[in-house]
């Protein structure tokens, strides 16, 4: 039996793309056939039937309609598989033979448009990697708006997963050996894309950008130090345009991605300050975004987004902002006018994709007229405001009147989704449409007109208009009166009774009649294909306007935040001074509430640089610090800050090391986690970072622990070294004898009362140092039994004994400093004898903190084996 010719064209198209899932279009249907139809009817839960097509058994075959596509094509994007979407070239009823069917569009990850298969307010980015001994080219584009980034990193060993994990895209493409973009890929379950190792290279890639943005060469980009990120740019569009099937029009500039305009955030730093995404749950709820978002629109929610990922470090810049955020502060009817205004607009950046795509519908057209419609409002309110980044965004608000007049008269306010449908036009645009409309649903009343004119003409008085499916539309006359039949009448069929005529009247009239819905329909298309056109060519004035609204609407948001929550303008200083008063956690102060909440003050500077913060648990230290943290980069994306006054340092970057964590898959203990951070640390901190250090040391044991916390203050303090502001709470109270003894160290402590067994957390933090933790306090109110808490309290009032017994651990160090680090580590006082021979004459106090704490850890093994 021959295969059918249908099935042919499904299997050639088919080997073409074999690790994509085929979306074959069937009239009604996309079909998918064979090990496609068994997979996809598992993984959607999908009947699986067959088809009989030539071959020596039925193809196993599933379907979902056409017009619910999206909604099954997205949920097998999310589970990490490619979708080739076949269409029908040719309309099946005015095709001879086999309908042509092509590609039109590849779906994956990293390159949706529909809005149904996107969060609104996350960008979503597909990235190329190209890497080259310890440098990488990174190109990342967000195919859903347009954007298109090159950036070039030096030190790619240590930058690159920090990068990666502050794009966070959702697609990779990479050549199949590059080690990294596998490993990042499988962690964070990323789909990776191998590419073909030529598309990174340098001629292929120029040609690629020169071809797609009309250059003569990549030189007019003037970016000589991209060479790998050019490269990467190159593959990624060439990928695009492979898959996209389109020009991509709305890619409309490639630009540099400038790192040095930005402060530095490690991947562990974002997740410990719950930046976007919180510690529990992953979610957007209890987040700095969550609480400064209230944003107008989605385009907007992702520009705030991007702005708290990526803080700014230019203090001309960070003002610019400010500026329009005072601007909206001091007005709160201004403000609610404003956003009263921007209520219309909708995702115009998105909307940009579509239309470049060909994929726009009447209700995208009227989204966008409805956005262009406010647009003028809100330029009027905001102009002549003396703000000038304010007055740069108006400049972009065009109010694009030749768009909005051509959709206003165009687009009917009723249009369905479907623009092959009918009913998107507008009465009254087009003559010729109206027309068709008129034939379709007056066509009856035509035909009783012309059969009443007709009978007046001719004189015959029982002369009808009829039809039937044979012969159409005709007039018919009985025999009695053939003699007053005129002759423009044309016999069509003679019956035994009677004549049936047509008049080219009657001809006219059938084929608007019977045209006329088909008519219409095709009409309507072949209008709004021209009015897409137009919209195409406006491509570039559009995302102007975009520009300027969405920048506006993250403005509005961080005034409305500052308002709503009393918060105050920073000012910037580059001498290294922090000084915030009343000083409150934005997100814990949201949760309690502003009376419940107790604000802090922070005073930090270079002769101050280093706070040593002791006091009990549960009192309030990682909260207080995670809050210095917040406020410092809250005033670097130009927001207002939760304090009474502050006066905050430009900071190039943020560290934090705060919390329990663990690598299991990497096979790294909570310890070794917290040294490779700390290692991380101490590597790449400046005199202009700000440090965050939550007990240090704690996965060991209490002398390993307190010997590297310790190290870890005096590399810090030390200004040759590092000299960073630095808030580092501890529970080894030794520590606090570091104050006085050591530049730049100062202690503070959380205030606790403890009545009886009960005790109260004060929340307020002030000068000196802690000498109890309330440990076992806190262990009583966590519910844990009385017998066992009472035990605890014996051991711990013995423990206390013995200490004050034998002294000061943490004095017995500073004696060896004040003798000019000469003197060697009373080891004695808490190692077992065993090993003091082997290590007696080992000068730790003059290792470098990295050596020192790898000879404690060898120690640690020892005793262990002990």
């Amino acid at each position: 039996m021959a295969i059918t010719p249908m099935m042919q064209q499904y299997l050639q198209i088919k080997e073409q793309n074999p690790d994509m899932l085929l979306f074959f279009r069937l009239g009604d249907f996309y079909e998918l056939f064979f090990d496609d139809a068994e997979l996809v009817s598992k993984e959607l839960e999908l009947t699986l039937t067959g088809k009989d097509c030539g071959l020596s058994k039925r193809a196993p075959m599933c379907g979902v309609p056409y017009h619910a596509v999206d909604t099954y094509v997205a949920r097998l994007i999310d589970k990490g598989y490619k979708v080739a979407i076949c269409e029908q070239m040719t309309d099946p009823a005015e095709s001879k033979g086999l309908v042509e069917r092509a590609i039109t569009r590849i779906i994956t990850p990293g390159t949706l448009i529909e809005t149904s298969m996107l969060d609104e307010r996350t960008a979503n980015y597909i990235l190329a990697l190209h890497r080259q001994k310890r440098q990488a080219g990174i190109a990342f584009c967000d195919v859903s708006t347009g954007e298109f980034f090159v950036y070039q990193i030096a030190d790619a060993e240590h930058r690159l997963l920090d990068e990666l994990a502050r794009i966070e895209p959702r697609e990779l493409v990479a050549v199949e050996s590059d080690d990294i973009a596998a490993a990042y890929a499988q962690n964070h379950g990323v789909l990776l894309t191998k590419a073909d190792p030529a598309a990174f290279g340098t001629a292929a890639s120029s040609k690629v950008i020169c071809a797609h943005f009309n250059l003569r060469n990549v030189s007019e980009l003037d970016m000589p130090d991209m060479k790998l990120g050019l490269c990467a740019a190159g593959a990624l569009l060439d990928y695009l345009i492979r898959t996209q099937k389109n020009a991509l029009n709305h890619i409309m500039a490639i630009r540099r991605y400038q790192a040095d305009r930005f402060m530095t955030l490690d991947a562990v730093a974002r997740r410990s300050l719950e930046l976007t995404s919180s510690m529990r749950g992953h979610s957007r709820r209890g987040t700095l975004l969550w609480l400064l978002d209230q944003t107008v629109t989605a385009m907007g929610s992702r520009l705030l987004k991007n702005w708290i990922e990526q803080p700014l470090i230019n203090p001309e810049e960070i003002v610019r902002r400010q500026d329009v955020v005072e601007y909206f502060v001091r007005d709160p009817f201004l403000r609610d006018a404003v956003r009263e205004d921007m209520q219309p607009v909708r995702d115009v950046e998105r909307l940009l994709s579509r239309i470049a795509y060909d994929t726009v519908n009447a209700r995208d057209c009227l989204a966008l007229l409805a956005s262009l419609q406010a647009t003028p409002a809100v330029a009027a309110r905001l102009r002549d405001s003396g703000v000038a980044r304010l007055e740069e965004l108006c400049d972009m608000l065009e109010p694009m009147d030749d768009i909005v007049s051509l959709l206003e008269s165009a687009i009917d306010p009723d249009a369905p989704l479907s623009v092959k449908e009918g009913g998107i036009i507008k009465k009254g645009y087009n003559a010729e449409l109206d027309d068709y409309r008129a034939a379709s649903e007056n066509g009856k009343n035509w035909l009783a007109e012309l059969g009443a004119r007709e009978r007046e003409a001719t004189g015959i008085k029982n002369l009808k208009v009829g039809y039937n499916h044979v012969f159409g539309y005709y007039i018919e006359v009985t025999k009695s009166f053939f003699d007053l039949v005129p002759d423009r009448y044309t016999r069509k069929q003679t019956l035994a009774t009677c004549e049936r005529f047509v008049t080219e009247e009657l001809k006219e009239l059938e084929k608007k009649i019977l045209g006329a819905e088909d008519s219409a329909i095709r009409l309507e298309y072949r209008l709004f294909v021209d009015i897409r056109d137009t919209l195409n060519k406006a491509l570039e004035r559009l995302s102007h306007v975009a520009q300027g609204l969405k920048e506006i609407d993250a403005l509005l948001s961080l005034a409305e935040a500052a308002a709503e929550n009393g918060y105050v303008r920073p000012s910037l200083n580059r001498e290294g001074r922090c000084e915030i008063t009343g000083g409150r956690h934005p997100v814990v102060e949201k949760a309690l509430g502003h009376d419940a909440f107790v604000p802090n003050d922070t005073s930090l500077s270079q002769k101050d640089r280093v706070m040593i913060i002791t006091g009990p648990n549960m009192a309030g230290k990682s909260t207080y610090m995670r809050q210095v943290a917040l406020i410092v980069l809250m005033a670097h994306i130009g927001s207002f800050v939760p304090a009474e006054s502050a006066e905050i340092p430009i900071t190039d970057r943020i560290f934090t090391r705060i919390g329990a964590s663990d690598d299991l898959y990497g096979g790294q203990s909570t310890f070794m986690v917290e040294m490779n951070e700390l290692s991380n640390i101490l590597k790449y901190a400046t005199s202009s970072s700000l440090i965050v250090l939550d007990e240090i040391g704690r996965g060991t044991s209490t002398f390993d622990g307190l010997s590297i916390a310790w190290a870890a203050v005096e590399h810090i303090a030390d200004v040759k070294k590092c000299g960073a502001l630095t808030l580092f709470a501890t529970h080894y109270h030794e520590l606090s004898e570091l104050e006085g003894s050591l530049d730049g160290v100062v202690n503070y402590r959380i205030t606790a009362v403890e009545r009886g067994s009960e005790v109260i957390f004060l929340r307020k933090i002030v000068k000196g140092g802690a000498d109890h933790s309330y440990g076992v306090a806190v262990a009583a109110l966590a519910g844990l039994p009385d017998s066992l808490v009472k035990r605890a309290r014996q051991i711990m009032a013995r423990l206390e004994v013995k200490d004050e017994k034998e002294g000061s651990i943490g004095q017995s160090i500073l004696d060896g400093r004040k003798n000019g680090g000469t003197r060697q580590l009373e080891l004695t006082d808490f190692q077992p004898m065993e090993i003091i021979e082997e290590i007696r004459g080992i000068d730790v106090m003059a290792m470098s903190p990295i050596d020192a704490m790898n000879f404690l850890f060898k120690i640690v093994e020892k005793v262990r084996r002990i």
